[in-house]
């Protein structure tokens, strides 16, 4: 019963590593849209331009709370999987 669950939290933390190399990398991206937006906002002093910029920081808080919510998840498992290791040792 443990090995099982061992394997279960072994397989949801590596996915969850795959999903934060992919959510690191659409973060960076996403930040690095709304700052260049950002710096086209303040030069074209359009409306349609900041807003355009809110929209874009809005996406990457977004994602940056997302990325958070996946690092607590891995730090829970990781805490599951020593739990579950302490088990059968």
């Amino acid at each position: 019963m443990v090995e099982r669950r061992l394997r279960q939290v072994s397989s949801r933390l590596r996915t969850l590593r795959d999903e934060l190399r992919v959510i690191d990398d659409q973060l960076a991206h996403l930040t690095d849209d709304a700052d260049d937006l950002g710096i086209r906002s303040l030069v074209s002093e359009t409306p349609g331009a900041g807003a355009e910029h809110r929209r874009a920081r809005e996406h990457a808080e977004a994602m940056a709370k997302h990325r958070a919510h996946v690092v607590a998840s891995i730090a829970e498992l990781e805490a599951r999987q020593d739990e579950l290791l302490d088990r059968m040792g």
